[in-house]
C-alpha cells in the first residue's frame, strides 16, 4: 500500500507541474468564513492564545514536573555535574611489547612498532555500563580482526591470551591521533563465535571490577594481526 500511495503522489505532482500557470486555481484571495480561525485579529478568549499564563496544572508555569511524567524517570541514575556515577575507573596503557600470540605457549610478538593506545574506562556495575575514551597513535595498516571490530577488552592475565569480551568502535581520525569515545550497556556481543556462542554472551562489567588484572585491552592491525598494542588493566 505504501508504494501505491507513493506512486499516486508522484503522478499528481507530475500533472500539477505540467499544468500551465494560467489554468491553475488561484487560492490567494480566498476569504475564510467568520469564526473559523482565519482573518481573526486575535484568538477567542480561553483558546490557549493571548493568555497571560497557562492554567494551573497544564504543564506550564510549574516549579517541577509531577512525579512519573518523565521529568526525572525513577530508573535514571543520579547525575552530579553531568558526570556518570562510576563504581570504578581504569587507565590502561597499551604498547607493542605486551602483545603475545598463541594460547598454550604464548610468545611475545613485539606488536606494531611505534603504535600506542591509552584506554580510559568508567564502569557502573549496577547498570552494567562501561564508558570509554580511547586514543590511538602510530597505527599503520588496516584494522583486522575476526570480531566485529578490532578494538577490544579480552579476558586474560598478563602474558596470556584470552577471548574478547567487549568490542569498541575502532578509533578514527585524520592525522596520527585516532579517537573512539562512547558508552555501552550489556548485554554484550563481540561477533566472534567460540564453542557455539558469542564470546560476549553472559559477560558483565562486574567481572572487570572484581578482577581487573585478569583483563587486557588491545587493538589489531593487518600488519600485526595478533595485536598492534596491548595493555593490562592495573590490579584493583
Amino acid at each position: 500500500m505504501r508504494s501505491s500511495l507513493t506512486l499516486f503522489a508522484l503522478i499528481a505532482l507530475q500533472q500539477a507541474s505540467s499544468t500551465p500557470l494560467s489554468k491553475r486555481q488561484d487560492f490567494s484571495n480566498i476569504q475564510y468564513p467568520p469564526g473559523t480561525g482565519a482573518n481573526l485579529h486575535e484568538y477567542p478568549p480561553g483558546t490557549g492564545e493571548n493568555l497571560h499564563e497557562y492554567p494551573p496544572g497544564t504543564g506550564e508555569n510549574l516549579h517541577e514536573y509531577p512525579p512519573g511524567t518523565g521529568g526525572t524517570p525513577p530508573n535514571c541514575p543520579p547525575v552530579g555535574n553531568s558526570v556518570i556515577p562510576f563504581t570504578s575507573t581504569f587507565h590502561v596503557l597499551a604498547t607493542p611489547d605486551q602483545v603475545v600470540n598463541g594460547t598454550t605457549n604464548p610468545v611475545f610478538t613485539g606488536g606494531l612498532p611505534g603504535a600506542q593506545a591509552t584506554y580510559d574506562f568508567g564502569i557502573n556495575v549496577d547498570l552494567d555500563l562501561i564508558c570509554y575514551y580511547i586514543t590511538l597513535t602510530g597505527f599503520r595498516g588496516e584494522y583486522q580482526s575476526m570480531a566485529r571490530t578490532s578494538t577490544h577488552v579480552h579476558e586474560g592475565a598478563r602474558g596470556r591470551n584470552g577471548p574478547p569480551r567487549l568490542v569498541f568502535p575502532n578509533p578514527m581520525g585524520d592525522g596520527d591521533v585516532r579517537i573512539s569515545v562512547g558508552c555501552m550497556m550489556g548485554p554484550f556481543t563481540t561477533g566472534l563465535i567460540q564453542n557455539g556462542q558469542d564470546t560476549g554472551t553472559g559477560f558483565r562489567v562486574q567481572q572487570i571490577q572484581d578482577n581487573p588484572a585478569g583483563f587486557f585491552a588491545d587493538v589489531h592491525s593487518s600488519l600485526a594481526v595478533p595485536g598492534a598494542a596491548r595493555g593490562q588493566f592495573p590490579p584493583g
